[in-house]
C-alpha cells in the first residue's frame, strides 16, 4: 500500500523549496523502499533547485543518503528489509558494453526506479539523481542500495553517496594519484576537500589547495593539503608552478565546474600531466582552448563520473578505512538539521559557511 511521507520539493526554478506530502508507492520489480536516516545537502541539489540540471520540475531533492531498507519488490536478491545501505545514483546494469568489458564504473545504462513518487494531487516528481532522499522514505532501484557496516553513523555514511565519493574517487580512481605525486585541487568545497583526502590516502607528496575563500583553504589544510593558494589574490597557475619547481602538478583536480578554473587546471599541470574534471558545469558553459596546446602538452584530460566508483567495491572499503581511523568522514559534517531547515542550508552553502549540512530524519 502506498505511503504518505514528508519530503523537500523544489517547485520551480530558483523558487524556495518547501516540505510537501509525498506519495511513495510500494516497490515493484527490482525496486526498494528505503527509510532515510540521513541525507547530505549537496551542491548538485542546489543546481537542481536553480534549474541548472534540467527543467523537469517539481524535483524531490536529496541524494547523498543512508538508511534502512524497509521493503523490496519482486526479483530483488541483493538487499533485504533491515539492511543498512548507502544510496548511490549509478546503479550498474551488468549488461551494457562497459559492464561486459569489466568496467562497470563506466556503465552506460545505469537505472532508477521505474515508478514515480508523486505529490498528493498526483503530480509526478523528478527525484534528484534518481533518489529523492530529502524525504522520510524514498523509492529507488534496488541496485542503488549498497550494504555497508551498520555500526557507522548514518550522517557519515550518507556522504559517500555523492560528494565525498566523487572527490576521493577523482583522485584515486580517475586521476590515479600515486606515491610521491604532486596534486593541485582547485575548489575546496566538499568534493574538493574529499579530493585532498583521497590524494593524501594515495600517498601524494604535495597537495596544493586552491580557492578564493581563506576559510575553505584552512579547512583543506586540516584535511591534508600541504600548501594553499588564494586565487583571488594570486595567479593560481603561477603559484602552482612556483610550488613545483616551475613544472606544474602531476595531477590537477578541478572541483568547481567552470571554464575559467578548468583553463587554470589545464595550464597548471606538468607536461604529460593529468587534468580531472569533477566539478559539474551548467549546460550553457563553453570551453575554448588552443588545440595546439592540447596536443603539445600531452597527458590526459579526464572527466570523473561519480569518482569512477563502483559502489559495491568502494563504499564498504571507505567505511572500513573510516572505522580504522585512516580517514575522518565525520570531518565533512558541519551541522545536522531537519527537513524544515533545507532552504536555510542552501543559503549557508551558497555563502560558503558550511562544508556539509546533513538532514537527519
Amino acid at each position: 500500500m502506498a505511503q504518505q511521507v514528508r519530503g523537500v520539493v523544489a517547485p520551480g526554478k530558483n523558487e524556495p523549496v518547501r516540505v510537501e506530502t509525498i506519495i511513495v508507492p510500494d516497490p515493484g520489480p527490482g525496486e526498494a523502499v528505503v527509510k532515510v536516516q540521513a541525507c547530505g545537502v549537496c551542491h548538485t541539489d542546489l543546481h537542481y533547485k536553480q534549474g541548472g540540471i534540467n527543467d523537469d520540475f517539481p524535483f524531490l531533492l536529496g541524494h547523498e543518503a543512508a538508511g534502512v531498507v524497509e521493503s523490496v519488490g519482486p526479483d530483488v536478491t541483493d538487499v533485504a528489509p533491515g539492511d543498512f545501505v548507502i544510496l548511490n545514483w549509478r546503479a550498474v546494469c551488468g549488461k551494457c558494453r562497459a559492464c561486459r568489458r569489466g568496467r562497470p564504473w563506466y556503465c552506460f545504462d545505469t537505472h532508477n526506479a521505474t515508478q514515480k513518487m508523486t505529490l498528493e494531487d498526483g503530480t509526478e516528481l523528478s527525484a534528484a539523481l534518481g533518489i529523492g532522499a530529502f524525504a522520510e522514505k524514498t523509492l529507488v532501484a534496488a541496485g542503488q542500495c549498497t550494504k555497508v557496516d551498520p555500526s557507522v553513523a548514518p550522517a557519515v555514511a550518507g556522504l559517500l553517496g555523492c560528494g565525498v565519493m566523487a572527490g576521493i574517487g577523482a583522485a584515486i580512481n580517475t586521476g590515479k594519484v600515486g606515491r610521491g605525486d604532486t596534486v593541485a585541487v582547485i575548489g575546496c568545497g566538499g568534493v574538493g576537500d574529499a579530493a585532498v583526502v583521497g590524494s593524501r590516502l594515495a600517498g601524494a607528496a604535495r597537495i596544493i589547495a586552491v580557492d578564493i575563500d581563506d576559510r575553505k583553504l584552512e579547512t583543506a589544510r586540516s584535511m591534508g593539503a600541504t600548501h594553499t593558494v588564494n586565487s583571488r589574490t594570486s595567479d593560481p597557475v603561477e603559484a602552482i608552478r612556483e610550488l613545483t619547481g616551475g613544472f606544474g602538478a602531476d595531477v590537477v583536480i578541478e572541483a568547481v565546474g567552470h571554464p575559467e578554473t578548468y583553463r587554470q587546471a589545464f595550464y597548471a599541470r606538468d607536461l604529460a600531466g593529468t587534468v580531472v574534471l569533477v566539478g559539474v558545469p551548467t549546460p550553457e558553459m563553453k570551453l575554448e582552448l588552443p588545440l595546439l596546446d592540447v596536443f603539445g602538452r600531452g597527458g590526459a584530460l579526464k572527466s570523473s563520473w561519480y569518482g569512477d566508483c563502483l559502489p559495491s567495491r568502494d563504499f564498504p572499503m571507505l567505511i572500513d578505512l573510516h572505522q580504522q581511523g585512516r580517514i575522518d568522514l565525520g570531518a565533512f559534517v558541519t551541522e545536522t538539521i531537519g527537513l524544515d531547515d533545507a532552504e536555510k542550508a542552501f543559503a549557508r552553502m551558497h555563502e560558503g559557511d558550511v562544508l556539509r549540512s546533513v538532514v537527519i530524519l
